[in-house]
Formats: C-alpha cells, sequence, structure tokens
C-alpha cells in the first residue's frame, strides 16, 4: 500500500448487517459529495443486493448514482458495489464490508473499514487493525453512536 493511504475504523454501537450498511450509505454520500469514486466492497451477493437497494431508500431526498458490479457496469458511476468475485479495484474510497482486508486495498487513497457491535466482527476488525499495523499503517479509529 502507499504510505499515504489513510485507514479509518468504524466502530458502531450496534450490532448487525443492517448497522454496517446504513453506516456504509452515510460514508458513500458524503464521499460523492465530495466527488470522490468510491467502492463498496461486500462480502456475499446479498450484501450488495440489500446495500443497493439501501442507496436508494436510506435517506428521504437523497440520490446517490450507483450499480452493482457487472460485465456492463458503467466505469463512470461514482458508487460502485461488488463483492470478492467482483470486485473493482479503483478508486478514491474503499469501503470495506467484507470480514477480510481485500488484497486490493492497495489500489485506494482512503479505507473505511466498518465494525459492528457484534463479537464476530469486533474479533474480525481487531484482526484486520493488526494486519495494517503490521504493514507500517497507523489506523484510525472512531466510535459511533
Amino acid at each position: 500500500m502507499e504510505s499515504d493511504t489513510r485507514i479509518d475504523f468504524y466502530v458502531l454501537a450496534t450490532a448487525g448487517r443492517t448497522s454496517r450498511l446504513n453506516f456504509a450509505c452515510r460514508l458513500a454520500e458524503k464521499a460523492y459529495a465530495l466527488k470522490h469514486r468510491v467502492y463498496a466492497h461486500t462480502a456475499t451477493d446479498e450484501d450488495a443486493r440489500e446495500l443497493d437497494e439501501l442507496l436508494w431508500t436510506f435517506k428521504q431526498g437523497s440520490f446517490i448514482p450507483h450499480q452493482l458490479l457487472s460485465e456492463s457496469a458503467d466505469e463512470r458511476t461514482p458508487v460502485r458495489i461488488g463483492t470478492p468475485d467482483c470486485a473493482d479495484q479503483s478508486g478514491e474510497l474503499l469501503i470495506n464490508l467484507a470480514t477480510d482486508m481485500p488484497s486490493f486495498s492497495d489500489k485506494f487513497s482512503r479505507i473505511a473499514e466498518i465494525v459492528d457491535a457484534s463479537e464476530a466482527a469486533k474479533d474480525a476488525g481487531r484482526e484486520r487493525f493488526r494486519q495494517y499495523r503490521a504493514m507500517g499503517f497507523a489506523p484510525v479509529t472512531h466510535t459511533i453512536d
């Protein structure tokens, strides 16, 4: 990874997939407003489809151009959603919703790791935190109420 890569861990006060996906929508909205290209990396097709739906409905009056990755995906779309089988390996912000650190993290200038309050998510988050530190990075942790 590049030495100037910024890594932020967002530790949520609530547990569950829905909490993580809703927070990912908030991050994507902020990044889109700043005109950043965003890739949201999910662990499963089900998570990708749910995030796709949430980006349409999570906030009244909000519009975030996005799409699920596929062979016909438009590279100009500012927010793209994928899985390990179909991943976008470029952009300014990687929102990682998977339990593992993506092997292509070095392609992004900023990484947002979202960790919900479940013990399994916290354990996986701690492991990713250790991996980033072992690579010479200083991830920053934010507690989200």
